[in-house]
């Protein structure tokens, strides 16, 4: 699994741009990719969040593009095939449409994945509403996400996870809100953390465990692991149809 960050292609004249920039990727260095000593994730949540990273954002937009760049970009998709290619470091041609993005979150001691053709937005913690005699614990309730009104579930009481004590002093982990869905179909899911946006192939995932796969409400799509770690890739559709079920 790549991040998408770092897979940008050598020739992309977009990268050489980047690369020009001499940006000061902290976010990399000391940052949530890096070994998170920066003080400012005390109060800023997320790299993200913070005015450094929004400068280095800044900076990319209103730097000169380089020479012939523009030229160079028609040259690339004028030639791309609509089958394009991505090439492993291996050397190994895998087409981009076997592969698959996916955001990578955690809920306790696991971690999780959804594709990001559902995903809508990621935001700090917003105030939750409770419904009067329709709250419990799996619907939390109703969070306004810019003036729109969206409900509330647990994952971690659906995939029947364990939380864990985030509260301690070397905890840097700080909690997030995904809005996920389809069309007027959206539901927000409070998460312990996001690890962010990654592409694997689907050569790379690997059947549930059959302890999992035969549960009575299996979400588990399949297994990839991720910086050494399992990543349950869940079942979207099974994910938003149980909840339109269970309550709507």
């Amino acid at each position: 699994m790549r991040d998408l960050a770092t897979s940008t292609n050598q020739s992309n004249p977009c990268a050489e741009g980047i690369e020009q920039a001499q940006l000061n990727d902290c976010w990399n260095r000391i940052g949530v990719m890096g070994d998170r000593s920066c003080d400012r994730l005390t109060t800023v949540m997320h790299c993200y969040d913070c005015p450094v990273y929004a400068a280095a954002g800044d900076s990319l937009l209103k730097r000169e593009p380089p020479q012939n760049y523009l030229d160079e970009w028609v040259d690339i998709l004028t030639e791309m095939p609509a089958d394009s290619e991505d090439a492993e470091s291996d050397g190994t041609i895998v087409r981009t449409v076997d592969a698959i993005s996916v955001i990578i979150f955690r809920l306790g001691s696991e971690r999780l994945s959804l594709p990001v053709r559902v995903l809508q937005e990621v935001t700090p913690p917003c105030v939750i509403q409770p419904v009067p005699h329709r709250s419990n614990e799996l619907f939390l309730g109703l969070v306004n996400i810019r003036g729109e009104t969206v409900l509330c579930a647990s994952l971690s009481h659906l995939l029947n996870l364990e939380s864990i004590d985030d509260n301690s002093s070397n905890s840097s982990h700080t909690k997030r809100m995904i809005l996920a869905g389809q069309g007027d179909e959206k539901w927000v899911f409070p998460v312990d953390e996001v690890y962010g946006v990654f592409r694997f192939h689907l050569s790379e995932l690997r059947d549930a465990p059959i302890v999992v796969a035969k549960a009575a409400e299996a979400y588990t799509q399949g297994i990839v692991h991720w910086q050494g770690q399992k990543v349950n890739y869940l079942d979207s559709e099974l994910l938003f149809y149980t909840l339109n079920y269970k309550i709507l």
